[in-house]
């Protein structure tokens, strides 16, 4: 992987090459004018993780660099600092180190740590090992947890030992409401927390006064979107395939005291078949699918996008709003959608600036 270089001078050139290349990419769909969401240029990333390199009595933050020219080598690229991310992040990496090199009960076999903050002040770390932990391993990392301000979790085989609890809470302020998030360790979450600000405002604004349809939405996470669009729709049910993800979202509806949602374990794929009435089941009987009247679906899938029985299901909606991590499969998909919607709206957010990458948004409604 290339490091990211932060060059705050920079920025909105680098904003304006990726502007200029979603415009050419997607100019053959006619879209309206696209709606650009900049990123702060810097300390954006709400959680990293980086390996730990051992030196004699020395150790360090690393990430690799592939040699472009023998892509099998990898440079170890040593990190004092990571301007990319929160400065909560770059506050505690000189601190647990200093912590750490003095400790043999959490340095030993310590090959990665992985750090995840909130706008909100919370912090949790997780130390990885290549050994088991023990009760001097839990001691040691109590009082570091005390010193630091932080809650750990320590990972190795088979283990994860977890000092306090497992996630944190994030608190994000949209259209002048404040959301409440469980971010669980090791599970998906937005990592840039501004543009995820922006991404669910934008996704307020397409779907509002929607109160007499109703929305479903595969691939809902943690319920990022669901939370923040519930009250703009009748009822709401969201499917998801991950355990950890319909537990997180579940009380992220709960912490926010929304009551017309409903969470269903299901890959998007049974869910289609449950849709047309080829599944049955429990789960399905519960869910009382007659009883919706789906005038939107919300689609947010992983960097793979949507297969074609997919882009099928969705042409039976009035209103697909379809939130992508990778705009080649983006304008795959669209060359299916778009036969059957016409786009209305078109967002960039520059979730990861300094990459190639970005995020972008588009709602569709059927065409006449």
């Amino acid at each position: 992987m290339a490091i990211p270089v932060v060059d705050s001078d920079r920025y909105d050139s680098q904003l304006e090459a990726k502007r200029e290349r979603i415009v050419r990419d997607f100019s053959r769909f006619a879209p309206p004018a696209l709606e650009v969401y900049p990123s702060p240029s810097s300390h954006y990333r709400q959680r990293c993780e980086f390996r730990v390199w051992h030196e004699g009595d020395d150790l360090f933050y690393a990430m690799f660099e592939v040699d472009p020219e023998s892509p099998k080598r990898k440079a170890v690229i040593r990190l004092d600092e990571y301007p990319v991310a929160s400065r909560e992040i770059n506050a505690l990496m000189p601190r647990l180190l200093d912590a750490l090199r003095g400790n043999d009960a959490l340095r030993r076999r310590l090959f990665q740590v992985e750090f995840l903050t909130t706008l909100s002040g919370e912090a949790l770390v997780t130390l990885i090992y290549h050994r088991q932990l023990d009760e001097a391993w839990e001691a040691a990392a109590r009082l570091l947890q005390e010193e630091l301000g932080v809650m750990i979790i320590g990972r190795a085989r088979k283990q994860r030992w977890v000092l306090e609890r497992d996630h944190v809470w994030e608190r994000l302020e949209v259209e002048g409401r404040e959301f409440v998030y469980q971010q669980v360790e090791n599970s998906f979450t937005q990592p840039n927390a501004q543009i995820c600000r922006a991404m669910l405002a934008w996704a307020r604004d397409v779907t509002r006064n929607s109160q007499a349809g109703d929305l479903v939405e595969l691939y809902c996470g943690n319920g990022n979107f669901t939370v923040a669009l519930a009250d703009n729709f009748r009822r709401v049910l969201a499917t998801e395939i991950s355990r950890t993800s319909v537990a997180s979202a579940r009380q992220n509806l709960a912490a926010n005291g929304i009551d017309n949602v409903t969470v269903g374990r299901m890959s998007a794929e049974e869910f289609a078949a449950a849709l047309k009435g080829d599944k049955g089941g429990r789960r399905v009987a519960e869910w009382g699918l007659d009883d919706y009247a789906f005038s939107t679906v919300l689609v947010d899938p992983p960097r793979a996008g949507l297969d074609a029985a997919s882009c099928r299901q969705l042409s039976d909606y009035s209103r697909i709003v379809y939130i992508s991590c990778n705009p080649e499969t983006l304008a795959n998909n669209l060359e299916h959608l778009t036969r059957t919607h016409r786009i209305m709206r078109f967002a960039l957010f520059d979730q990861f600036p300094w990459t190639h990458h970005c995020e972008c948004g588009v709602l569709l409604e059927r065409r006449d």
